[in-house]
This record gives C-alpha cells, structure tokens and sequence, in this order.
C-alpha cells in the first residue's frame, strides 16, 4: 500500500467515525483509511528521528501494524496526536535499540519558538516534559495548540472545529505557548 500518494487532510470527526468503525468491524481497510490521513505526518516524525528515507518507510508500515494491536487496548480522544506519540515512541525505541544514534531536534517539527525547548541532550526528556505541560494547559488553550501545531490547522480551521471565536483561538495559541514556556523553563 502507498501511504503517501493520497494523504487527505484530517477531520477529528471523521477520525472518531472511522475509528469507532473499525472497532466495531475489525475491518483493516477502515484503518487503513485512518492512517492514510496521517501517514505524511508519520513519515516525518520518523524522518526526523531515523534520518533514513528508507527507514523511515520501513517504519511507517511497522507502526500501521503496531496500530492493529493498539488501536482497540487504549483509549483514544485525539487520534492525531496519539498517533504522533505513538510515531515518536516507535522510533525512540528503534534508536534505542541500535539501529541508529543520532536524534534530530523537535523543535523543527514542532514549529515553536525555541524558548520553549531548553537546550538538553536527552531529547526524549524534552518530549517527555513538553507532554506533561500540554497536560497542564487548559482545555481550551490545549486544543487549540494541538490543532495548530500538531494537526497544521489555520485559524479558520480551528474556530469551526472548535467553535471558538477568532479572537478566543488567537488568545488560547498565544496564552498557550507562554504557559509551555513558563512550564518548560521550571522543568529544566
């Protein structure tokens, strides 16, 4: 399967309605549709990671198959970001186990300003307190951040999903990455 050609731009609706039919139905091919969604997404974060295009591919497909074991044993609110999580997982472990020693920064991937990544060496530390302080951030400013940076959506986008105002969406992104900065810089 070509994971890439036809990467569509994700709908958390759409993501909920498909995940909960592939639960029900068990059908690969409704999964498969999920995951086309994200498999660009995918491919990059293992990119960043594996540096390889090759691996990366590789490791694109071991964690479609990594997601037939998973999907139906965790709870899932947000695929995208479950899903990125569960990239970045796959490819830590993969560096662990040896098949490759170099880590490339998030701070790439993410698009935040760097103020919000605290020069360390154990990127995974990162990634781990980045987490802890998205889980500290209200609601309302976590979501907004997580479609914005996570899922790439414009403004717009974000209001009618979220059915905040322009101005609320604004305010939520900008109060949120001062309040992961804030949370950052006191896990340092």
């Amino acid at each position: 399967m070509n994971w890439f050609n036809n990467a569509k731009k994700s709908n958390p609706a759409n993501d909920e309605q498909l995940l909960w039919q592939y639960r029900q139905s068990g059908d690969l091919a409704v999964l498969a549709e999920l995951f086309q969604n994200y498999s660009s997404m995918v491919y990059f974060v293992c990119f960043k990671y594996l540096q390889d295009g090759e691996q990366s591919k590789d490791a694109v497909m071991q964690i479609f198959e990594e997601l037939i074991a998973k999907v139906n044993k965790q709870e899932i609110k947000q695929f995208g970001s479950w899903l990125y999580v569960l990239s970045r997982n796959h490819c830590l472990m993969q560096l662990r186990s040896g098949k490759k020693m170099q880590i490339t920064s998030i701070d790439d991937f993410m698009e935040l300003p760097m103020e919000l990544h605290p020069d360390a060496v154990d990127k995974e530390k990162q990634l781990s307190a980045l987490e802890l302080c998205m889980e500290k951030l209200p609601v309302a400013q976590k979501q907004s951040i997580d479609l914005f940076f996570m899922n790439e959506k414009c403004y717009k986008e974000i209001t009618e999903i979220t059915g905040f105002s322009l101005n609320d969406v604004k305010s939520y992104i900008q109060n949120g990455k001062r309040n992961l900065k804030i949370c950052m810089e006191k896990k340092r």
